[in-house]
């Protein structure tokens, strides 16, 4: 099936590379020879799935079929989405709901206020853990094992003047999260942003998610983030918990 594995490949390149690729552009992307690229990107056009203009092809709505209503009928984003609602209203703030999924937080769910990263966050979003208040949380629980490995493969690539560059800061920072049972990523992933995370358990005492609000650092201060939105947060994530 190495026509579905390329379709597949196309896609995934387009949420990496941006909102319009050209056929050498996606076949760069992709390593796929540019003939099988451009049969590609051609047949998910007659499917509905791609649109072209002068030579650069973007994606459609439609795309969203593919995954989007599954995310969304989940039973951990089921049962987190109103209680994402619930936070953010208190809180005022942005609040999502992360999965790890590789060496990413995966988006499960989320409830949005204002904008305030110039990069759109939604429901299948993907972001470094490393540099993540929510991918912090669920790094800080993985078993040693896992947690080298993910090392081994990871390289630190600093989004702003403020973040971690090497992997012992890293560890050390991992090992604070894990102590104080959340984590605060301030100006790392984006200068104007502040966030801080919880974990989610489940019932046997497992961490299967992390919940998080982020927040403007011009308006909100780091103390803040523990006094006003940790309390909201937790109480959250217990209520998680218990529906799970």
């Amino acid at each position: 099936m190495s026509s579905l594995a390329r379709g597949l490949a196309i896609l995934q390149a387009f949420d990496a590379r941006g909102h319009a690729l050209s056929v050498s552009q996606a076949s760069i992307a992709t390593g796929i020879p540019r003939a099988a690229a451009r049969r590609c990107l051609y047949t998910l056009e007659a499917l509905g799935f791609m649109t072209n203009h002068l030579g650069h092809y973007s994606l459609r709505p439609k795309v969203l079929t593919l995954g989007f209503s599954h995310l969304s009928s989940l039973p951990l984003a089921t049962a987190a989405q109103p209680l994402l609602n619930r936070c953010r209203d208190r809180l005022r703030e942005s609040c999502s709901l992360g999965v790890l999924d590789g060496s990413d937080v995966f988006y499960l769910a989320r409830a949005e206020t204002i904008r305030i990263m110039s990069v759109s966050l939604y429901v299948g979003t993907r972001l470094p853990a490393y540099c993540t208040s929510m991918g912090r949380v669920l790094l800080a629980h993985l078993s040693d094992a896992a947690l080298e490995v993910y090392m081994s493969r990871t390289q630190l690539v600093p989004r702003t003047s403020k973040a971690l560059t090497s992997t012992a800061e890293l560890r050390a920072v991992l090992g604070t999260v894990r102590r104080l049972g959340y984590a605060i990523v301030d100006r790392e992933l984006e200068l104007g942003l502040r966030s801080i995370a919880v974990p989610v358990f489940d019932r046997a005492g497992c961490v299967v998610a992390s919940l998080n609000a982020g927040t403007s650092a011009v308006r909100v201060t780091l103390k803040e983030l523990t006094q006003r939105l940790l309390p909201e947060l937790r109480r959250s994530a217990a209520d998680l918990q218990s529906a799970l």
